[in-house]
This record gives C-alpha cells, structure tokens and sequence, in this order.
C-alpha cells in the first residue's frame, strides 16, 4: 500500500523547486499537526533524523534572534544520547558507542549532563523518581553555571536509545519542563526513534503529559520505506518566523517534503490508525516486557530488562551485584550477535541491548523472540562461564 502510494505520487508529480511546495507535503504538515500533542503545529520536513536535529538546533539559534535574546547559544544534552551525526548534532551527541576523536574540534557551546537511569544513577538515586530529581537539579546547576540567558535549549531523547532503552523516572519529564519554562528555554524532544508508536503511544512525550517547544521526527512516520524527517515546532516558536521576508527561517534541505516521501507518509500514518499499531504496540510492548523479564530471572548475565511498548532494553553483565560489564576482550556483543542469527533473529548484541520488534508484532511472534534468545542466552552463559 505504501509503494502504491509513492508510485501514484511519482506519476504525478516526482519534485518541487525550492521556494515551492506540493499538496502531499501540505497534508502531511496538516495530519503532523493533528496527531502531536498540544501546539505542535508547523512542521520543516528534512530527509532523515540528523538533518531534523540539526534544523532544530538552527531553529532554536534563529528564534533567539528573532525575540531578542542574541545571547542564547548554548545547548544542553545528556551523556549517553544520540542525536545525528551532522556537525552539530555530534557535538549533542554524548554516546560511547559512537567516538567523536575524528573530528574534534566539534561546535562549541554543547553540554553534557547525566543520564536519567535508574539502574545506574551517576548521583546514586535508590529510585527512579530520586534519581529524575537528582537529574534534572544537574540541569539547572549548568545553567545557572553557564548564566541562564546564554542557554539556548535542552535537548533529549524521551527513552534513551544507544544505552538501551533508558526509560526516566515518570517525574523526569515534566520537572524538565518545568526547568525549562522557568529559565526561558526551549525544550526539544529528540523522538526520531520513539516516535509514531514505537512506545505505546503516537508519540513518547504523551506518556507524560508534556509538550516539548520542538519535536524531530523521521524513521517511523514511513516505517523507514523512504527517507523523511522533520522537526515540528509549538505555535510560539513557528509565529516569531512569520511577518516578513526578513523573520523567515532560510534554511534549505534539498529534499526535504519531498512529495513521494510525503505521499508514502501519508499513507504509512493511515495505516497504523486503521490497523491500530500504536495500541498493538503498547499490547504487545507489555507482553515482550514481561517475557525479557522471565528471562531474567533465569540467566544471571542480564542485569537489568526495561521499556516502554515495543522499545525494550536489556543490560549485560559480568556481575549483578556489582553490574560490572563484561571486559572487550570477552567477544559478548558478537557473541550474542553471532547466535541470535544462527538461531534466525536479526538483534545486535552488546552491553546494552534494543529488542524493538515490528509494531505489526503478534504474541505468537514475540514467544518465538523471546524462546530464541533463551537459548542463545543460556549458550552464551556457558561459553563464558557465567552459568
């Protein structure tokens, strides 16, 4: 259905000059509109996730100038996040997984922060909710550090994805927001991958309450068919573009709205209304949930099974007690990796893993996920000795 609808679009009408736009790309701003919450309403279309928080980032400096605070340049991000790997959103990025030594020097006026997780909180939180708190007073120590109007924004992911699905405390979110509008930030919600259904709801952000300033979007809203992106702003940011030629935000990607990807949008987002994807997600999301958490109580090198929906994460490790990972030189991640496709489940193994089946996933499918990796698990545990 998705390729009928790009093939119908492409006999129509393939692309649009700069400076123009198409009517798939004006429905797709229209149903973006609809489904996100609050006053999210004016959406710049890119063609992936790195361009979208990037345009965000070029955003935020812009809507800065245009409300007279100059001054507010920086950004904040948290450690262990992933937002592109553009220029800019590298400099946001704070993963290990992905080393940023090639090409240092990166932009100036990005800061990192903890990580909100629970299971490994950088303040020793014994709870979640202590933890969110703790998290969030590091924020506002940076910012009034740096001085509240150089500060531009912050930046984070709802579930964290290269660490392994963090889930934060159900706190975390709304103290963020609060943060935010205290000090006169804008708050941008990375949902590239947790958005359209991925945890349960059409968007992360719903599950507690909030409304970011600026939303990026990509992968999900075509089920990664065809490339597209966007970042979507609330009525306050989008207005201070409007006015004048001079107020607009000039800002180019070639084929950002592209109309075939706008079409194939349309469609995927149609889909998964009509077929309830994110309802089967949030079914199906507690169903895997609750089977990775049998399997840890059955293989002592999983230390810690978390999620929300279908975006589940699970941490390895040497010792529970101590939740010492296992050393490089152990092979787990291609371990791991190595038996889930000799057993037919394409999962990337590591200290830190993603299980995110399809949102079309059937219980029947998940017990056949979640059977395979006890086995691999338990063959694992065996070749390192850590039955």
């Amino acid at each position: 259905e998705i390729a009928d609808a790009a093939y119908e679009q492409m006999l129509k009408l393939t692309y649009m000059p700069m400076g123009t736009t198409t009517e798939p790309t004006i429905r797709l701003a229209e149903k973006v509109a609809q489904i996100t919450p609050g006053d999210l309403s004016r959406s710049f279309f890119t063609s992936g996730g790195s361009e979208a928080n990037e345009t965000a980032m070029k955003l935020t400096r812009a809507y800065f100038k245009r409300v007279g605070e100059p001054t507010r340049t920086k950004f904040i991000s948290r450690k262990g996040s992933y937002h592109g790997a553009t220029f800019g959103t590298l400099a946001l990025g704070g993963s290990p997984l992905f080393p940023k030594g090639d090409y240092e020097p990166l932009m100036p006026g990005a800061f990192h922060v903890p990580q909100p997780n629970p299971y490994r909180c950088e303040f020793g939180g014994q709870t979640p909710e202590e933890c969110a708190e703790h998290c969030v007073n590091a924020i506002e120590d940076l910012i009034k550090f740096q001085g509240p109007d150089t500060v531009a924004a912050v930046v984070a992911e709802p579930v964290s994805s290269p660490m392994g699905a963090v889930v934060p405390g159900p706190n975390y979110w709304p103290l963020l927001r609060e943060l935010c509008d205290r000090y006169g930030l804008l708050l941008i919600a990375d949902e590239v991958i947790t958005g359209f259904g991925r945890t349960g709801k059409m968007f992360a952000c719903e599950h507690w309450g909030i409304t970011p300033d600026i939303m990026t979007v990509a992968k999900g809203i075509t089920s990664g068919y065809i490339p597209m992106g966007g970042a979507i702003t609330s009525k306050s940011v989008s207005d201070a573009f409007i006015g004048s030629p001079r107020a607009a935000f000039r800002h180019v990607i070639t084929f950002g709205g592209h109309p075939v990807a706008a079409a194939a949008a349309l469609r995927n987002i149609q889909i998964m209304e009509d077929d309830g994807l994110v309802e089967n997600s949030a079914r199906m999301g507690a169903y895997l949930l609750d089977g990775l958490k049998e399997l840890k109580e059955k293989h002592q090198i999983i230390g810690d099974v978390r999620g929300l929906g279908l975006f589940c994460g699970l941490e390895i490790v040497r010792d529970r007690k101590t939740k010492e990972y296992f050393p490089p030189e152990s092979g787990i991640g291609d371990l791991l990796t190595r038996g889930f496709a000799e057993n037919g489940l394409l999962l990337r193994g590591g200290d830190n893993m993603n299980v995110a089946p399809p949102l079309c996933v059937t219980s029947g499918e998940i017990d056949e996920i979640v059977s395979t990796m006890d086995r691999v698990f338990a063959q694992a545990s065996k070749e390192l000795g850590a039955e």
